[in-house]
């Protein structure tokens, strides 16, 4: 019996998508920790290098399979391999770009990543779930799942619909004993933000130029703020394994305050104040 109140096995098995850096790594390693037979899946054998290295520096074991989430054939042959008790499902990136700068290809790339892949590998999972009477579905979504800023809305678009997905099927599989919960992270130290940084340099020249300047200043300014992704995989951690896990978990005080705001101030107020911090 753990420290939550849930008896864990460590038969079970829990499978991490994105589980190189961040959030992703952080929840493997938590995840090791707290008994579960932890796997990361990862894109390639360097990005599993660097998850076994930070699991011997832990004193942890995890395992790792190569899995890239919008390949079909690798998550029906991960999920069928490992038939996981539980699945979080965290690979994503952040996808910057004002709506007119971002092309029909890159739009899909970014719903496929974030939107339909963890679902899909929640719905492959879910016949192994439920056949036991027992899982976990963990999607980590954002505080950008509940709000809306400008230059982010394809990311926006895809944490918006996986909260629906998400909302829908854990009322849908209620009944089978498997939970679907979700993670609702502010701004955490991850590679996103270095990401982000690239993902400007190739809007070079584009219309809203000034705005992504600003943008990017903001990040930097507030990157000493920004939380251990320890703590989220904490929350993951715990919502694995208590008894009756809460629907959402909103994480760090950032995300708590702009969703505050998001209900008390006005649109129209909300609105002008991000135009003049980003000169739109």
């Amino acid at each position: 019996m753990d420290n939550d109140g849930y008896t864990v096995n460590a038969a079970r098995t829990v499978l991490t998508t994105g589980a190189n850096s961040g959030i992703g790594l952080a929840t493997t390693l938590e995840l090791a920790r707290r008994g579960f037979r932890s796997v990361g899946g990862v894109r390639s054998e360097e990005k599993a290098r660097a998850v076994t290295e930070a699991a011997v520096r832990a004193g942890v074991r995890v395992e790792t399979v190569l899995l890239d989430v919008t390949n079909v054939d690798e998550c029906v042959q991960v999920i069928d391999q490992l038939r996981p008790y539980g699945l979080v499902n965290n690979a994503g990136y952040p996808a910057t770009g004002a709506i007119e700068d971002v092309d029909d290809r890159e739009a899909r790339r970014v719903l496929e990543t974030m939107a339909v892949a963890p679902i899909r590998l929640a719905r492959l999972a879910l016949p192994h779930m439920t056949a036991l009477g027992i899982g976990r579905i963990v999607n980590v979504s954002s505080i950008y799942g509940r709000i809306a800023t400008p230059l982010t809305g394809w990311y926006q678009a895809a944490k918006h619909a996986l909260e629906g997905l998400s909302d829908a099927l854990r009322i849908e599989v209620a009944a089978t004993g498997v939970r679907v919960i979700l993670v609702e992270p502010g701004a955490f130290r991850t590679r996103i933000w270095e990401e982000a940084e690239r993902n400007v340099e190739r809007r070079h020249g584009a219309r809203y130029e000034q705005a992504y300047r600003r943008s990017i200043a903001g990040i930097r300014m507030t990157q000493p703020l920004m939380g251990d992704p320890g703590r989220v995989a904490k929350v993951i951690g715990r919502a694995m394994c208590v008894r009756h896990p809460r629907s959402r978990y909103l994480v760090g005080y950032d995300a708590r305050l702009l969703a505050l705001t998001d209900l008390v101030v006005p649109t129209v107020v909300k609105d002008r104040l991000e135009r003049i911090v980003l000169g739109l």
